[in-house]
């Protein structure tokens, strides 16, 4: 009998996204935000990527058997809800709230739900709604996609959930262990985002850029292990200066702030200047250091059995989007392998809920080998979409797609490159991306000057074929994600100073014929033309947009830039010269 799952997630106020699974095969996973195009999509609930996936798995509503969500209720007689009252016990009434009240938000999101189903035409009095804790969701979209014979070891860093943020685990015989967590506000992540907070960004849009100046900084300058201690038997952050609640806040301009008055005091003003500037960058580099070694630490102390094992670390949760922290935890002597979940943010939890629950009803998962889950689009569609758009650009079908973008890019100019089904997860895989010549050592500022508008110190990912893997990044792990940090080689950092940072590290899609074979046949004509087996490869949208998913987006998008030429499917679009006539 065949079952099938539909995993939703949203339920913490942002990401909501939809995956399907037929029995255990995931047939469409699709983010919210790239449908409304709003980014994180906030309060939003997953409507239209529900119905999405539906029409991608030709999935009839009244056959969903159950729905799968990434929050649980959590009993009054565990740990979590008491720890989160002692910990905030200068905030008494979030303190009795979270004692009396504690599962106000989940009873909410059911409410919620319910109403979705109705919208969806899913019947809820015959549909089975499966609760799954968010840590365990975020923990099986890392084991259950990729699950191996003996123990996985699980680290799940994230910034919160009901209450827990931090789990360590294992994953065995298609049961996930738990063996510690750690409850707000004492999170790794939420160390860090105080800190972006403070270095002046936005929590969920600037701990990238924390991370990215990280290695300009002097991390031996400036001690902030004040901030966060692990004593071998407690984690603890200091909330007197971080994760602060109420009365604590440091306040300006009537916001308040995840950091006290009393941090503000110890390290000096919040910037408001150049981050490379003294103390700023080097906060910057001691924060992530600090967020390395206490990872490492809990990593060691609960999970060194499990490592001595298999050698198997899988991970998850927003705090996995830092590839330095994973190239740091891929190169403990302890790790083999590291598995990163490429969706680790909480859209990801959507698989991660309908996975566990598939699971739970004993149907194994059939290993996810890519990506590109979403929405794909025919020629005819992308014609359709050219001639109705309002700035009527030039288009013309080619019989050579792969050859020509080669030519395009051999010659120095940025190509928008859609095709294919849509990625899922926050890094552009190769079916919606802008990419460049990495030859050219002024294509960085080109691509920031025509559409990205990033910091100069700021470099971009790339991809490049298996073939060179070996001589580019030698002797690590080839990851077809772009989920960790690597080092380039001496001779490729010289070769490409375009996309390597200060430290030589790069961020690197390595792609063969089987995980992207659109992707891998572009990057052949590319090496046929130039000599060269690798592009750069960013995110196919404009600055605070989502990723691009539709030809209607895809030409919005271009007609809105400064980019060169955009090819989608076999159709490429340029730009309609300026009329002289008034």
């Amino acid at each position: 009998m065949t079952i099938i799952t539909l995993g939703l997630s949203g339920a913490i106020g942002h990401d909501p996204a939809a995956a399907l699974f037929v029995d255990g095969e995931l047939a469409a996973a699709v983010e919210e935000e790239r449908l409304i195009r709003r980014k994180y999509a906030y309060d939003q609930t997953p409507y239209l990527s529900a119905r999405r996936c539906m029409q991608i798995a030709r999935i009839n509503p009244a056959q969903i058997d159950q729905v799968a969500i990434p929050f649980a209720p959590i009993s009054l007689f565990t740990k979590a809800r008491w720890h989160y009252a002692y910990r905030h016990w200068y905030a008494p009434d979030r303190a009795v709230d979270s004692l009396l009240n504690g599962n106000r938000r989940y009873r909410r999101y059911i409410t919620e739900l319910k109403g979705l189903l109705e919208r969806l035409h899913i019947p809820a009095d015959k549909v089975k709604i499966v609760p799954v804790e968010h840590q365990l969701a975020h923990a099986s979209s890392a084991y259950h996609l990729d699950e191996r014979e003996g123990k996985t070891a699980i680290f799940c860093n994230d910034s919160g959930g009901e209450y827990s943020n931090i789990f360590l685990g294992y994953g065995e015989n298609g049961k996930i262990e738990r063996v510690k967590e750690f409850y707000n506000p004492d999170s790794l992540c939420g160390m860090y985002a105080a800190l972006t907070d403070y270095l002046g960004f936005e929590i969920l849009n600037g701990e990238i850029k924390v991370m990215g100046i990280a290695p300009f900084g002097d991390a031996s300058k400036y001690d902030l292990s004040c901030l966060a201690t692990f004593n071998g038997k407690k984690f603890k952050v200091d909330n007197t200066l971080i994760g602060t609640i109420g009365i604590r806040r440091y306040k300006a301009k009537s916001k308040g702030h995840y950091f006290s008055q009393k941090l503000v005091d110890m390290l000096g003003p919040r910037r408001a200047g150049n981050l490379v500037d003294d103390p700023y960058v080097h906060y910057a580099a001691a924060i992530q250091k600090l967020y390395e070694d206490l990872s490492v630490e809990l990593i060691r102390h609960y999970l060194s059995d499990v490592l001595a094992d298999t050698g198997r670390l899988a991970i998850a949760g927003t705090g996995s989007m830092n590839i330095r922290l994973n190239q740091r935890l891929a190169n403990m002597p302890e790790v083999k392998e590291l598995i990163v979940h490429p969706a680790c943010s909480d859209a990801g939890t959507a698989i991660g809920a309908a996975s566990f629950a598939v699971r739970q009803s004993g149907t194994k998962i059939k290993p996810v080998t890519h990506m590109f889950h979403g929405p794909s689009y025919t020629s005819d569609q992308c014609i359709e979409a050219c001639k109705s758009h309002q700035d009527k650009p030039l288009w013309e079908i080619l019989e050579a797609p792969y050859e020509k973008a080669a030519q395009i890019l051999a010659q120095g100019h940025l190509l928008a490159w859609f095709k294919g089904r849509m990625e899922f997860g926050t890094r552009a895989l190769g079916n919606r991306s802008i990419l460049a010549n990495p030859n050219f050592p002024e294509v960085v500022e080109k691509i920031n000057h025509q559409v990205k508008f990033r910091e100069a110190w700021q470099p971009y990912s790339v991809c490049a074929l298996d073939s060179e893997a070996e001589e580019f990044i030698p002797s690590q792990q080839h990851d077809k994600y772009m989920c960790r940090a690597v080092t380039a080689s001496d001779k490729w950092a010289e070769k490409y100073p375009a996309i390597v940072h200060v430290d030589k590290s790069t961020e690197t899609q390595i792609v063969d014929s089987v995980s992207n074979p659109n992707l891998h046949k572009l990057l052949l004509s590319f090496q046929k033309e130039t000599g060269h087996g690798m592009l750069i490869n960013a995110r196919l949208n404009r600055p605070g947009e989502a990723l691009v998913c539709s030809p209607e987006d895809a030409l919005n998008m271009f007609l809105g830039t400064d980019l060169d030429y955009l090819i989608m499917e076999g159709v490429l679009v340029s730009r309609r010269e300026p009329s002289d006539e008034w």
